[in-house]
């Protein structure tokens, strides 16, 4: 496979992490060069032009910003992207101070970093705006006999010249870039347009029906794009070959150019880093057990131990070992006392070491339940305040899929720097830290007097009827014990999030089943929306003209009037024509389907409706249709700053 003309230096003297990012960089063929101290680094950067500089703040012999300092100073001007474990606003301006064009916070996931990487390389020219690698050998993109050339902006079937508007080949150029991919139509407007000046996305199924008709008008005789309904479009897989990349030579660089992360699932990467640390964790332990058996424990060795099995009583649930955190959390209470340790106790000891280590041999339990769909709109932010950090890593890698922004602080006085800043959605909070003598229950306290309304999640491994009674006492919203697999732990955030306001926004419920009526208003009413039940479509005019709905959901089955029909009787008067409309249906065969997008539907719910599905396709249709929102609401539709 050929490489890619660009090529990274990668400064990271930390060997797991590099090696993960090695991986990665080449999973996405881009050329790269290692070195694992600043001063190599900047010895390499001296020899050899590379397209971008990845750099560890943190790297031995010569530091990550002392490096790019020294760069700039001898007019280097390529992108240098800085990795950091701090992001305090100290810590950013020396970044920037330094020279830095981005920086990117430990931990991160990998999609974002190349979507960082991506964005720098665009600005410095090294790739053209779609990702792909800017060569005299890939500037054109193809379709069986549809050529898209990226140098000229032209479009041809059989050499003949199909005009296309700027809009209709931004469109085309990015199916055939992501040849496998399914775009919803909000995903293209986000893609094409952004989200401020975007227009509704019924324009989308015009772009798509006008770049049909004029491929067909220029001679294309099979179908380019694939409807694929109640998701999307994509580009249809040429029928002459669906595999063949020999057939199909533009679309093959695409596939070749385009994002991914390594081929392991997240929690498989994520474990083969932290498998080493949790062999290093076990084998304090196994000191702790020898010296046991010899007789001859110390107390620093002990405590040692204690914080170890702590921290894995935490971590292992998490990373699909469930077995070993139980493991973990009966060594740690052993550990626990100060008293001399009985024979019976030695020998149990020696036993839960033994154990942990043959668990950690084995293939790790993964959860295959999906993420709770209805929080994702709204991007809460969390902070996180635990020192264990495979634990913190695992949870702000997963965040992202649960529409979480969170933030990680791993002592109390990092907490109190972020609190100081901004006041998070929600707060996950541990009562132990190995570094300090300060207990988590001091923060409690804190937050109580200062920001009484703060949702607190108390996560720890203490257990006690008095931890309990005083995490009550002050008032947190949960106590959640180690350990937990992490979606236990992102399904009691979701609990205790706060209701957002949606701006007023109302919605319009028309169905003739007076049941379905309360269900579906009892499902949105929680969220703050004004909710109006119409059981006689035959008023429907009237109430439209007289709630003024922010969006409509409308049964498809009714008597006398259909849904389809009220459907059309909206999109042809100009006042309502945009106004989003969901149909619920049980039929989702594609001539159903067909049916009520032709009739002018956004979307569709199936029945039985599902209240988190529903929740998220309302909410974010008026989002999209209504993408600015009076000031002063706690919550609103719009995204909210970061913590």
């Amino acid at each position: 496979m050929k490489k890619s003309p660009i090529k990274i230096l990668l400064v990271e003297d930390d060997g797991g992490l590099s090696a993960t990012l090695a991986k990665v960089l080449e999973a996405n063929h881009y050329g790269f060069d290692r070195a694992n101290d600043g001063q190599a680094g900047l010895d390499l950067a001296a020899a050899i032009e590379y397209d971008l500089i990845l750099l560890d703040v943190q790297v031995p012999k010569l530091d990550g910003i002392s490096l790019c300092r020294q760069l700039r100073s001898q007019g280097y001007c390529k992108p240098i992207l800085l990795m950091t474990a701090k992001d305090s606003d100290a810590e950013v301006v020396a970044l920037f101070d330094a020279g830095a064009d981005d920086y990117i916070t430990k931990p991160f996931a990998t999609e974002v970093l190349l979507a960082r990487i991506r964005t720098l390389l665009r600005r410095s020219k090294a790739l053209s705006p779609g990702g792909s690698t800017q060569n005299s050998a890939a500037n054109t993109l193809t379709w069986g006999d549809i050529c898209l050339d990226l140098e000229s902006g032209r479009v041809t079937f059989c050499e003949q010249i199909i005009s296309l508007t700027a809009t209709e080949y931004n469109l085309l150029e990015l199916l055939l870039r992501n040849p496998d991919r399914i775009f919803s139509r909000n995903a293209i407007l986000d893609r094409l347009w952004g989200f401020d000046d975007a227009p509704t996305d019924r324009a989308i199924i015009t772009h798509i029906k006008d770049v049909r008709k004029k491929l067909r008008a220029g001679g294309l005789t099979e179908e380019i794009i694939e409807t694929v309904y109640g998701m999307g479009y994509r580009l249809k897989p040429y029928p002459q070959s669906t595999s063949s990349s020999s057939n199909n030579p533009g679309i093959e660089r695409t596939q070749k150019h385009q994002s991914r992360g390594l081929d392991k699932s997240e929690n498989d990467k994520l474990l083969e880093r932290f498998r080493g640390g949790f062999n290093q964790q076990i084998a304090v332990l196994e000191r702790a057990k020898t010296a046991l058996l010899a007789g001859n424990l110390k107390t620093e060795l002990q405590q040692a131990a204690k914080h170890e099995a702590h921290k894995l009583a935490g971590s292992l649930g998490s990373f699909g070992y469930p077995e070993g955190s139980k493991l973990a959390r009966s060594a740690e209470h052993l550990l626990i006392n100060d008293r001399s340790f009985t024979a019976d106790e030695i020998t149990r000891f020696s036993e839960l070491v033994t154990g942990l280590q043959q668990e950690l041999a084995k293939t790790p339990i993964t959860s295959t339940a999906a993420p709770v769909s209805t929080i994702s709109i709204f991007n809460y932010r969390v902070l996180v305040v635990d020192d264990d950090a495979a634990l913190t890593e695992r949870l702000k890698v997963e965040s992202e899929a649960w529409g979480l922004r969170m933030k990680i602080a791993p002592n109390i006085t990092d907490a109190r720097s972020h609190l100081a800043l901004s006041i998070p959605d929600v707060m996950l909070l541990d009562l132990s830290f190995a570094e300090t003598e300060e207990d988590g229950l001091t923060l409690l306290r804190e937050l109580t007097e200062r920001s009484p309304t703060l949702p607190i999640i108390v996560f720890t491994g203490r257990d006690s009827l008095a931890d309990r009674l005083a995490v009550s006492r002050l008032g947190a919203k949960q106590f959640l014990h180690k350990p937990a697999t992490t979606e236990q732990i992102f399904r009691a955030i979701a609990r205790v999030l706060p209701s957002p306001k949606t701006s007023e926004a109302k919605v319009l419920i028309v169905d003739d089943d007076p049941v379905m009526l309360v269900k579906l208003s009892a499902l949105l009413t929680p969220w703050g929306i004004e909710v109006t039940n119409l059981k006689e479509p035959q008023q429907f005019w009237e109430v439209l003209i007289s709630t003024e709905p922010d969006l409509i959901v409308l049964d498809i089955e009714m008597p006398i009037v259909s849904g389809l029909e009220l459907c059309q009787v909206v999109r042809q008067d100009i006042q309502w024509e945009n106004l989003p409309i969901l149909v619920v249906t049980a039929h989702t065969d594609p001539e159903s389907l067909q049916q009520a997008f032709a009739a002018g539907a956004d979307d569709f719910i199936t029945k039985p409706v599902l209240g988190p599905e529903l929740v998220t396709r309302v909410l974010s249709r008026i989002r999209r249709s209504r993408p600015l929102v009076k000031p002063g609401n706690t919550y609103s539709l719009s995204q909210k700053d970061e913590v």
